[in-house]
């Protein structure tokens, strides 16, 4: 058996998930198709394109790269355990206030590597957050409204 953690970044109770994946099944495919996250998106199944990004004991990672089996025991964050029960967290809803995305699907692979990042580098600037993000790949928009949206977050977590 192996035990996946969903935890949320908002001190709320964590969502304690369990199953048993074949050995062979990617993290990704287990979140989806074994324990119904279907938030982690899969894009390239390559680790290119950072849409199935999640976190792991608090490195984000490319679930599509990582058996489910290698997170065994390990505290696993997807984009569900990010909202607190009332609505939007603040990176996220700071997204939304900064209309970084467009058609969604490569929404929480941004969102989780972010906040990945943010929480390791509260003070980041703009060109940190930008190659920390640089791995992710969006399809639609510029860029520039997702920095934007993270320098928010990083902004509104500072005055909190």
């Amino acid at each position: 058996t192996t035990e996946i953690y969903t935890l949320s970044l908002h001190d709320a109770l964590p969502i304690s998930c369990t199953g048993s994946p074949e050995a062979r099944k990617t993290l990704a495919d287990f979140l989806r198709d074994d324990l119904d996250l279907t938030g982690t998106h899969v894009g390239c199944e390559h680790g290119v394109c950072g849409a199935c990004t999640v976190i792991v004991d608090g490195r984000a990672v490319r679930s599509c790269l990582m058996l489910a089996v290698q997170a065994a025991g390990s505290e696993v964050t997807t984009i569900e355990g990010l909202a607190p029960d009332s609505g939007l967290g603040t990176l996220q809803q700071a997204m939304w206030d900064s209309h970084s995305f467009q058609c969604g699907f490569c929404t929480p692979g941004f969102v989780m590597q972010a906040a990945a990042f943010l929480s390791g580098h509260p003070d980041a600037d703009e060109q940190q957050i930008r190659e920390a993000l640089s791995g992710n790949i969006c399809r639609c928009t510029g860029y520039q409204s997702i920095i934007d949206g993270v320098l928010l977050a990083a902004e509104r977590n500072r005055e909190r």
